[in-house]
């Protein structure tokens, strides 16, 4: 079976002439979408190579296959899948879109009472956390926006260094995640901007960041010197996001009856109270 083709086919159905900006001209259409012809006028390359390409003849460049992309509208799942099928590397996509957290897992994030929680973006942003995280770590409502990124919290904030026992190898494996995960967005300015910062003010960063250590998210122990509950070693895992692989979920547990899960229901208990006294505090 040609896959590239019945996929082809199946993204020329779903567009009119209108949406693409060809006039209608009234005639009865045979099938539904663009005619194959229309998808090669469009392109700028003949119909015989564009029929030659549908019916597996033809290998594209990947120049063509990326203006056959832009034509039939492909988003960037089906423009990577489209590379796939027709045997090329898989593009970077384009600029990324601005990330954000779907409600319902927010929702899921609240109704984990006892469990500290976040979801952290491309560039360790933190793009969602419960009351429990922000207990945890920091209240990161309080922290603008664009500088609420995990990476940067390690080196600037005193407090991240004496949270973590181990802060350098917390920190040097954020690192070598970040770097993973900026391999496929190597134009972001965002993390280019980021990267300049605390290369300028961190000596450390620079000799870490240019090591080029690359990890992935799964999961592991960290231990933490809290200054309300005390020591605590806790497990953490990490979970894709369904709607967005660039998104984890991280969540921390400790087993019932250890001293650590005592510490997190009294963590809980804290932060209740915490917030009850600051009703209008960003949790």
């Amino acid at each position: 079976m040609n896959e590239l083709g019945e996929f082809l086919k199946a993204r020329r159905a779903d567009l009119t002439p209108a949406a693409v900006g060809l006039p209608d001209l009234g005639r009865q259409r045979r099938v539904p979408g663009l005619r194959r012809e229309e998808v090669a006028q469009l392109v700028a390359i003949s119909t015989d190579y564009y029929v030659r390409l549908e019916q597996g003849r033809m290998q594209a460049s990947a120049a063509v296959l990326d203006e056959i992309a832009r034509v039939l509208r492909l988003d960037d799942d089906q423009r990577a899948y489209l590379f796939v099928l027709a045997g090329k590397e898989s593009p970077t996509p384009r600029k990324p879109p601005r990330q954000k957290v779907q409600p319902q897992l927010q929702r899921l994030l609240d109704e984990l009472a006892t469990a500290p929680a976040f979801v952290i973006g491309r560039r360790t942003d933190i793009l969602a956390w419960n009351a429990m995280g922000a207990a945890l770590i920091t209240d990161f409502g309080r922290i603008p926006e664009k500088e609420r990124m995990f990476i940067r919290l390690l080196f600037t904030d005193p407090a991240m260094r004496t949270l973590y026992a181990d802060w350098e190898g917390v920190t040097r494996a954020a690192l070598a995640q970040l770097r993973m995960e900026s391999s496929r967005y190597p134009d972001d300015a965002r993390l280019a901007a980021l990267v300049g910062e605390l290369s300028v003010t961190d000596a450390q960063f620079r000799q870490w960041w240019a090591a080029h250590d690359v990890a992935t998210r799964g999961t592991g122990v960290k231990k933490l010197h809290h200054p309300v509950v005390g020591d605590l070693t806790l497990d953490w895992s990490a979970f894709a996001c369904p709607t967005d692989p660039d998104q984890q979920i991280i969540i921390w547990t400790a087993p019932a009856g250890s001293p650590t899960h005592d510490g997190l229901r009294l963590l809980s208990s804290w932060a209740a109270d915490a917030h009850h006294q600051a009703p209008n505090s960003v949790t």
